[in-house]
């Protein structure tokens, strides 16, 4: 939680640095001598970047319960490969992508939550627009943990001649104690990227297994997340919102 929260507030300042302006623009179609090879690396890393963060417990919300604000991932990527420095307008991305978030989640009966989210990098042509589905089989108690499933799908947006979209599935737990809440969790993800206009390259079909780990602080009706996600890059993500 400390390292990601390190993060959250570095990223908080590195997003106003001028130098930044432009550098996160994904320019498509790649050059000619980019490869199916480079073009499967770039799709698995940001295909993982844009996928859905959870950044909740498995406790549902409860019918009149809801969470809305703001959040930023940071996504550790391989910014010094050719799959990113070529397919970037200055050929310098940055070694972690921020993707600044507006996040909300709905409580509905009998322990379902639904979710969407908007993020967009600052600075650049990449946004992207996703939802999830949260059902809390097991709600827990003072005793027992809660468990849940969650189906969750992201698209991305803004990015000419690049269609990408993931969808996803995991399982989560968690436990109360006090204000504070640990979470954690495992699932699936799906990642279909799609070049327009690039000869050479081919659609990528990638199946990805990701685990989670997380804490919601809790007070009153304000809240902190933070959480980790690791697969193949790891993504380190805070969450400030206001719930009931």
């Amino acid at each position: 939680m400390r390292r990601s929260f390190y993060l959250f507030v570095f990223a908080l300042i590195l997003l106003h640095h001028p130098a930044w302006a432009g550098s996160n623009d994904l320019v498509f179609p790649p050059p000619a001598n980019y490869t199916d090879d480079l073009f499967h690396n770039f799709s698995k890393q940001a295909g993982l970047a844009i996928s859905y963060i959870p950044m909740g417990t498995a406790e549902p919300l409860g019918i009149t319960g809801f969470d809305v604000g703001g959040e930023i991932t940071l996504a550790s990527i391989d910014s010094n490969q050719a799959f990113w420095t070529e397919v970037t307008r200055n050929n310098t991305p940055p070694n972690y992508l921020p993707l600044a978030k507006i996040h909300a989640d709905k409580g509905l009966p009998l322990g379902i939550d639904v979710g969407v989210v908007y993020s967009q990098v600052p600075n650049s042509n990449i946004s992207l627009i996703g939802g999830d589905i949260k059902w809390a089989f097991l709600r827990g108690n003072l005793v027992m943990p809660a468990l849940a499933v969650r189906a969750s799908y992201t698209d991305l947006l803004g990015v000419s001649h690049l269609g990408m979209s993931t969808f996803g599935v995991d399982l989560s737990i968690s436990k109360g104690f006090g204000f504070i809440t640990p979470y954690a969790g495992i699932g699936e993800v799906w990642i279909q990227s799609r070049p327009e206009n690039a000869p050479g390259l081919s659609a990528q079909q990638i199946n990805l297994t990701k685990g989670f780990v997380g804490v919601k602080i809790a007070l009153f009706i304000v809240n902190f997340v933070g959480e980790a996600d690791f697969s193949s890059i790891p993504l380190y993500s805070a969450r400030l919102n206001v719930g009931f």
